[in-house]
């Protein structure tokens, strides 16, 4: 498919809340990846694990890269991920955003409606937070970072 990455990769976001996952996922991942991830769902929406994981299995099924767009912050969350991808015989790759609590607090604070999500909520998933690495199964991690510049700077 035009556009798409050559190989089937599922990107696996890592990171907290307001931490630029979703602005690096429209810079940096789209055109090439599909993006998936519980917040594009409605938000009564059930069973939001098995939808996301059945979206996840067609677009490789389909032979597109999907991008996980989720805090995903243990191997309770990229576990299922990594070993989808690898059923389907894609690769998966960790985007690791290094946890700066105070700066996505403040980001968060700014964000409006829907896509505030309450302190409390970054709090704990900055308890649970772990950096991936090869050892979880992750064919590749890459830490991203702001480039002070409004951009991203990405490296392995």
């Amino acid at each position: 498919m035009a556009g798409m990455a050559t190989e089937p990769d599922v990107a696996v976001l890592v990171g907290l809340q307001a931490a630029g996952k979703t602005t690096f996922c429209a810079r940096c991942l789209a055109g090439r990846y599909a993006l998936v991830g519980k917040d594009l769902f409605p938000r009564g929406a059930r069973n939001k694990q098995g939808r996301q994981m059945r979206l996840v299995a067609e677009h490789l099924a389909a032979g597109r890269a999907v991008a996980v767009d989720n805090t995903n912050p243990s191997p309770q969350e990229w576990g299922p991920l990594v070993e989808a991808a690898h059923a389907h015989g894609a690769t998966a790759t960790a985007y690791w955003f290094p946890p700066d609590l105070t700066g996505s607090l403040r980001r968060n604070a700014a964000r409006e409606g829907r896509d505030r999500v309450p302190d409390v909520g970054v709090l704990a998933t900055s308890k649970r937070l772990r950096r991936p690495s090869t050892r979880d199964g992750f064919d590749a991690v890459r830490e991203v970072r702001f480039d002070g510049r409004g951009g991203f700077r990405v490296r392995d």
